[in-house]
């Protein structure tokens, strides 16, 4: 917030011009964000109804619910390693190749992610009830916009956080991958409690990182270069998001 401050006070009357492209770049983030949300919501609703089913088959999950062949094989078959993974490789491909596409590229690249990110979380249906998802997801976005909007607003220096943050999320990928073994109920709250912390500083963190970008490239007038740092910024807040919801779910979902 110092900084962009610093700008504005030197741009004379450029600071109009410098708001106002702040302003139109934000809601392209939170806009394009917000469309990969929609996405993610639409494909993981419309892929867990093709693979549950009531009618029995012979890959009973419940008292009354059932896979089908398509959902077995998504869910109990090797396949579903690659499912999980998908998204990961979206993301490092992304960020590896944002420099050789076009901003139009790069966001249908962003919208493909954001529907296999819907298959791989298509399975959190046949764990959690819809209505404890709903209400997860309502409080994820009730605390993401606060979040946000502070890392907006802020005066304080937030670019401390970042190498803090990014350790935590290493630690908490070790704990979870040794937790895998030791299947600790106990260490698995542990997790999903430091889990929502940690991604609740890094939406604060990355919304003022996005915002500081902006600033510092603004002047250069390279429309392509900003229509692209857009789209990464909306990845970096969608990633904030998403695993806010997963680790709140695992705190306060009510399992089917």
């Amino acid at each position: 917030m110092a900084e962009f401050d610093a700008i504005r006070s030197t741009a004379g009357a450029r600071t109009a011009e410098i708001d106002a492209g702040l302003r139109a770049h934000m809601n392209k983030v939170y806009g394009t964000m917000s469309v990969g949300m929609l996405i993610t919501a639409l494909a993981a609703w419309a892929i867990s109804g093709l693979a549950v089913s009531t009618e029995p088959t012979a890959y009973q999950m419940g008292a009354n619910t059932y896979l089908t062949d398509f959902g077995a094989a998504i869910y109990t078959s090797g396949l579903r390693w690659v499912i999980m993974l998908a998204p990961l490789g979206f993301v490092f491909g992304l960020s590896a190749m944002i420099n050789k596409m076009s901003a139009a590229t790069a966001q249908l690249v962003f919208y493909a992610f954001a529907a296999t990110m819907g298959l791989s979380l298509s399975s959190i249906f046949l764990v959690y009830t819809a209505t404890s998802i709903t209400q997860v997801f309502l409080i994820t976005s009730i605390a993401f916009a606060g979040l946000s909007l502070y890392g907006y607003t802020t005066k304080k220096d937030l670019s401390g956080m970042g190498t803090f943050l990014m350790m935590g999320v290493i630690g908490l990928i070790v704990a979870m991958v040794v937790n895998i073994f030791l299947q600790s109920p106990a260490m698995m709250y542990a997790i999903s409690m430091i889990g929502v912390l940690i991604f609740a500083g890094l939406t604060a963190y990355d919304t003022q990182s996005i915002k500081n970008t902006y600033i510092q490239m603004a002047a250069s007038g390279d429309q392509e270069w900003l229509g692209k740092a857009a789209i990464m910024g909306a990845l970096r807040l969608y990633l904030d998001f998403i695993n806010m919801f997963m680790f709140l779910l695992q705190l306060f979902g009510n399992r089917n």
